[in-house]
């Protein structure tokens, strides 16, 4: 076995624990910078736009006046959403990416 009981390497425990620590801090910057990056998207060919942050907090709604429709609300209503969890799923799919170059895919459930 090699030196400070790991075998196959000369990494020692206190420089596994720096690079754990260094990985940690990396790690709670990026989970910081994500939460308030924001992510927009369409629905109704861009009558809707929905943004939300990182953090899956929704900043902002706008709609095109020429689609507001009285008569079909409910149409209105389904943009709405639509666009809304477009937005959410991109933030979703960009915090998972990017967290997961920051592990090397080691699978920690971000």
């Amino acid at each position: 076995m090699a030196r400070g009981g790991f075998p196959g390497g000369g990494m020692n425990m206190q420089q596994l624990m720096k690079q754990a620590q260094q990985m940690q801090q990396n790690m709670a910057k990026m989970q910081e910078e994500l939460a308030q990056r924001e992510f927009s998207a369409s629905a109704g060919g861009g009558a809707v736009k929905a943004t939300v942050t990182g953090a899956k907090a929704l900043q902002a709604i706008e709609i095109d006046p020429d689609c507001v429709d009285v008569e079909d609300m409910e149409m209105l209503q389904d943009m709405i959403i639509a666009a809304v969890n477009e937005a959410l799923r991109m933030a979703d799919e960009t915090v998972n990416a990017e967290m997961g170059k920051l592990t090397g895919g080691m699978g920690l459930g971000f």
